[in-house]
């Protein structure tokens, strides 16, 4: 066996050319670190916003074919494939080399634990810069245009082939720094100060979490954390929902709303549960609270001139007392 066979993976996917539209990825997430600013917490554990920051990063890459966490098991809401660097703890460049042996993918996103604000479009933006380029990867520059080597898109065959060439000399590749391997790539950059964000001690954390609940955010935060904790994979137009309850709070009733949210949700689900069926129960409900409305609004204004107090087929209060 060559030093370069541990790294590669028989019939890989070739790479796909510029503007031939999303490339299939796998992604690694770099899980298994000590922690020591946080005290060796277990740091992929730690809540923001709700959700595990494991978690966090875990619904960024929902589109990759395979995700491997590279730490020992623990229960996440997506299914990943485990794996483990050889002594556990050897450091970001041996816990690479164990995740890249599992993925299959010529385009492999390469991020860590502990990014609370990375998103599918940047893992998107990442691919779509990785696929347009003749680079070996395309990794992010956070506010100080600092390298970000772990919130990355790389070429396969790239991280095989240096890795190949850094075990030539040595037995392992515990210890060394990931800049061995970076270094020694074609590499593309883009900025990106929020999505590189890491939280590496609890000052990080606080700062997360106080982000989160600003009021440009904290409704996307919550409908994210909702979706992973309930298991829904489903992109809807929030702001329908909201004009919905809105026009029920309104126009019936303020308990109204949440209630006739439920409703349009269970409707959905009944019709198949893609947004089109929520926009298409949406707007049935929100036509009749309209509806709604605007008959209360008509029988408070209506003219009652030469109009009898009793509805036609009323039967007459015929007692003694009646007035």
């Amino acid at each position: 066996m060559t030093a370069y066979e541990p790294f590669g993976v028989p019939g890989a996917e070739t790479v796909p050319p510029p503007g031939a539209g999303p490339a299939v990825y796998d992604a690694v997430v770099l899980a298994g670190g000590a922690a020591r600013r946080l005290g060796g917490t277990d740091k992929p554990a730690i809540r923001v916003g709700g959700r595990a920051l494991l978690d966090r990063v875990l619904a960024a890459c929902a589109g990759a074919r395979n995700t491997v966490v590279v730490a020992d098991p623990r229960p996440t809401t997506r299914p990943v494939t485990w794996a483990r660097e050889d002594p556990p703890g050897g450091g970001p460049l041996a816990a690479l080399a164990a995740g890249l042996r599992h993925t299959t993918a010529e385009h492999v996103v390469v991020v860590s634990a502990d990014l609370p604000f990375l998103t599918g479009r940047t893992v998107g933006t990442l691919l779509s810069a990785l696929a347009g380029s003749g680079a070996d990867g395309v990794l992010l520059t956070d506010a100080d245009g600092r390298d970000q080597p772990l919130v990355a898109a790389y070429r396969a065959s790239a991280l095989r082939r240096e890795l190949a060439a850094l075990t030539r000399d040595r037995a392992d590749l515990t210890g060394l720094p990931l800049r061995r391997l970076t270094g020694a790539l074609r590499l593309t950059r883009t900025t990106d100060a929020v999505a590189s964000f890491d939280c590496d001690t609890w000052e990080d954390i606080a700062t997360a979490r106080a982000r989160i609940r600003e009021h440009g955010h904290v409704l996307d935060e919550w409908i994210s954390a909702a979706k992973d904790e309930l298991g829904i994979d489903l992109d809807v137009d929030t702001r329908l929902l909201l004009d919905l309850a809105r026009d029920a709070a309104h126009g019936v009733a303020r308990p109204a709303a949440p209630l006739t949210t439920f409703l349009v949700g269970y409707a959905a689900g009944r019709a198949g549960g893609d947004p089109e069926a929520v926009a298409e129960a949406a707007g049935k409900a929100a036509a009749l609270a309209r509806r709604w409305a605007e008959e209360a609004a008509g029988a408070g204004t209506a003219s009652t001139v030469g109009t009898p107090d009793t509805a036609p087929d009323a039967t007459p209060d015929t007692r003694p007392d009646a007035r």
